[in-house]
């Protein structure tokens, strides 16, 4: 039914996105497809990497460690952004054709105040309404 999953992930946050991880790897174990972990990266140095180069070879490193966890085939995609927070949502949109997806499993954030009063929206929001492919929210 699925020919590969995308999972977006922040590798400084990986501890808040578990559930969503397991789902998607329980889903491409049922499938038999790979799982593709996309990171957006920024140019400037953060708490993951000091530079683009080390921040991909993490990314690397994360997909293998979740192959070997849950006996899943995997890759990943980092990509690379000018304001991480401004092009996020665009930039995960744009990378769901290029890495071939067909399947998005992405966790979401559990709402506070500020989403009952819509002042802010969420990447998973955007994601189901501008995204081709089918989207499971893991909360």
């Amino acid at each position: 039914m699925y020919k590969k999953i995308m999972v977006p992930v922040d590798l400084e946050h990986t501890d808040k996105i578990e559930k969503a991880l397991h789902g998607a790897a329980e889903l491409a174990k049922s499938y038999d497809v790979p799982v593709c972990y996309v990171a957006i990266m920024g140019r400037v140095p953060n708490r993951v990497a000091p530079s683009p180069e080390k921040f991909e070879a993490e990314l690397n490193m994360f997909a293998r460690e979740q192959a070997a966890k849950y006996g899943i085939e995997t890759e990943c995609k980092a990509v690379p952004s000018v304001d991480v927070p401004v092009e996020l949502d665009d930039k995960l949109l744009g990378a769901v054709d290029e890495v071939g997806a067909d399947l998005i499993v992405m966790a979401s954030h559990i709402p506070g105040i500020a989403d009952r009063l819509h002042l802010i929206s969420s990447n998973a929001a955007y994601m189901v309404k501008h995204s081709n492919v089918s989207i499971f929210v893991v909360r």
